[in-house]
């Protein structure tokens, strides 16, 4: 049985990018809610479904390091063709030794899979660049961009993205994995089996239409969502055609939120998700009670404070207040601040952070307390001088 992909095992399988860490973390990034298909499968490893592939993903400070499997994969990372008929690993040509850094390896055949991989990840986008912009506009940001370093927004399919969200009314993470997974298992072709585990494409459209679909997701725990899916992709179908939702990339951010929102289940924040996550609207800014209490604890955002929910007009007025001081990135923004409150995330805080590069305002900064420190010092030093010399003064007239 083939088994999943691990780099110190055999690098020959491995292609790389250059990458490094500051402009991706891949456990902050695949981890905070944005995507629900990827897990980690072995330390630093992330296995999960992208562009109807089974991609497994990983990092060196300087590389981004990805495998993907074939239909019906026979190659193993770690498993039965590592074994002699003995039981025991031999030393396999590819394979690394302890302590080795791999090398990347590229062949003919890879572009079209690396290009899927830089758009999903966007890296067009120097995010490094961005972070020195919001951390000189917002004192609040700057303190945990060190601990929180290369959070990404992904490029999502939408209709992944769109059916995955509605699925995350009154849910938590780990619970929208496990039936974001069970729609798959159900309405998705599967694509490979590693390690026992069968690893599904996201349904079509027309899947998600069919007709019982609303009663087989109910059956599967799915409550209310159910209708709200099947109904979603009828009304998608019915009323616009199966590449509508590709459409919405190239029309205004309002525009693209407003046609969601007549969606069945779909609300404002389940709209301005899907804008952000797989539409190119970066200046959506999704906003839910955790990021308003974000807004009210460290921002002291006043503005609907009385309010028990978050109306129609405190998500707009929120979202502005967010885009004004972060720019046309906004919800890039949010989403690190979304990934440093998350509990799962918590213990980063505890370890060292990471040094950002210096700017002139902070070498200057350093001058200006450096200076003021030595002030005291100096003036010390004169005034112990002074003291000296009149103490020598005064003994020389009691011996006279």
């Amino acid at each position: 049985m083939a088994s999943h992909a691990v780099l110190s095992s055999g690098a020959k399988i491995w292609r790389s990018i250059a990458c490094p860490k500051s402009e991706l973390r891949l456990d902050l990034t695949l981890a905070c809610g944005q995507s629900f298909r990827w897990r980690e499968t072995s330390e630093g490893h992330w296995t999960g479904v992208m562009k109807g592939r089974v991609w497994t993903l990983t990092q060196t400070e300087d590389s981004l390091w990805y495998h993907v499997y074939e239909d019906g994969q026979k190659t193993t990372g770690h498993g039965d063709l590592c074994l002699e008929k003995n039981g025991k690993r031999p030393r396999m040509k590819g394979c690394l030794k302890t302590g080795e850094e791999p090398v990347a390896v590229t062949t003919q055949g890879t572009e079209v899979e690396e290009e899927m991989l830089r758009d999903y990840f966007q890296l067009n986008v120097k995010l490094g660049e961005l972070y020195r912009e919001w951390g000189e506009a917002d004192p609040h940001f700057n303190n945990i961009a060190g601990v929180f370093p290369g959070v990404r927004m992904l490029r999502q399919d939408p209709t992944e993205c769109l059916f995955s969200f509605i699925c995350t009314s009154n849910n938590h993470i780990s619970r929208i994995q496990g039936m974001v997974e069970r729609l798959c298992e159900a309405l998705g072709n599967q694509l490979c089996t590693l390690d026992q585990s069968s690893y599904h494409d996201f349904p079509s459209l027309h899947s998600l239409k069919g007709v019982g679909v609303e009663a087989r997701l109910r059956e599967l725990g799915f409550g209310y969502r159910a209708r709200f899916l099947q109904q979603s992709a009828k009304q998608i179908l019915d009323n616009h055609g199966p590449d509508w939702l590709d459409s919405l990339r190239s029309v205004p951010y309002e525009e693209a939120r407003d046609a969601l929102r007549c969606l069945p289940g779909v609300g404002t924040k389940v709209a301005d998700c899907v804008c952000l996550m797989s539409l190119d609207k970066a200046s959506a800014v999704p906003i839910d009670t955790h990021v308003w209490q974000i807004a009210k604890r460290d921002y002291k955002y006043s503005s609907g404070k009385e309010q028990k929910s978050i109306t129609d007009k405190l998500h707009r007025d929120l979202g502005d207040f967010f885009r004004k001081l972060w720019g046309p990135y906004a919800g890039w923004t949010q989403s690190v601040l979304f990934c440093a409150d998350l509990k799962k995330f918590q213990n980063l805080k505890q370890k060292p952070q990471l040094k950002r590069p210096k700017n002139e305002k902070d070498e200057e900064e350093e001058r200006l307390v450096s200076s003021e420190k030595m002030k005291p010092a100096i003036k010390s030093k004169k005034t112990s001088a002074r003291a000296r010399k009149k103490n020598i003064k005064s003994e020389g007239l009691e011996n006279s």
